[in-house]
């Protein structure tokens, strides 16, 4: 099975220990691509659930295995904690050796941009009025799931692909799409006092990639709703993909790109089909 070469890759929001987690597909992703640097952008254990519930499939440990090895094997592993394994902020200053716990981490891409990266529950106050409110979604998005595991189920069972019926019900609410908007802004206005030419974040799972007023915002989504993870390829392409039966690309952005790599690369392809 060839492997897919990329610089560097963002995930988040794999949630294991939640009955919702799609570690299958997460396992094929990994399993099919070699990066330079890894970097965990959050809720990698979902603790939350693991209180209520004692649902750790051998597949959950699989994914801890194959991030170790590849730590192991020379991978750069950043793990940047989450509001779901918020536990692990207390060790930030702790070696764990091939693992790098940090708050945030900024990256330099091949074309020398800087991008930071934070889980972005940090943001809950530019989004949330309440503790009430915040309940309250807490509720809602169960239920949503709850629909969406009976749906993917189903979907299973007649033969379609995987697709995400909470994130679509998600897509119709107003509030919801509201609560985005003051996000990514919030999250924009972080990278902006830290002079980065762009922020990586994961919690709302809501994958994207944007442009604001000059900044670029990604969100790399999440594996309980939407399999999906940001790339940055060896020319300096940023790539949102999603991960199921089949990979689509969901979003690119083209402006970090090293045209003189692509050049080399096009000339070189050439020669070998020659």
């Amino acid at each position: 099975m060839n492997k897919i070469s990329v610089r560097t890759v963002w995930i988040s929001d794999l949630h294991l220990g939640n009955k919702d987690c799609k570690a299958q597909y997460l396992l094929d992703f990994l399993n099919r691509h070699t990066a330079e640097t890894i970097v965990l952008v959050g809720d990698i254990v979902d603790f939350y659930s693991m209180k209520s519930s004692h649902h750790w499939p051998e597949s959950h440990s699989q994914v801890l295995s194959l991030l170790l090895k590849r730590a192991h094997d020379g991978t750069r592993l950043i793990y940047i904690p989450g509001n779901h394994d918020a536990a692990v902020r207390d060790y930030l200053k702790f070696d764990f050796g091939r693992i790098e716990v940090r708050a945030r981490f900024e990256h330099e891409t091949v074309t020398g941009k800087r991008i930071v990266a934070v889980h972005g529950d940090e943001f809950d106050n530019a989004v949330c009025h309440s503790k009430l409110t915040e309940i309250a979604g807490y509720v809602g998005y169960d239920f949503l799931l709850f629909l969406n595991r009976w749906w993917a189920r189903f979907r299973r069972k007649a033969g379609f692909q995987y697709w995400s019926l909470a994130s679509y019900i998600k897509s119709k609410v107003n509030s919801a799409n509201v609560a985005i908007q003051r996000f990514e802004n919030a999250a924009v206005q972080f990278a902006r006092r830290r002079g980065a030419d762009a922020i990586v974040c994961g919690h709302i799972h809501h994958p994207d990639i944007k442009q604001l007023e000059g900044t670029f915002y990604f969100n790399d989504g999440d594996w309980i709703e939407n399999c999906t993870a940001l790339l940055e390829q060896h020319d300096g392409t940023i790539q949102l993909i999603r991960w199921t039966e089949k990979a689509t690309l969901l979003a690119e952005a083209d402006a970090f790109m090293d045209h003189e790599l692509v050049k080399l690369r096009e000339e070189k392809e050439s020669i070998e089909a020659a």
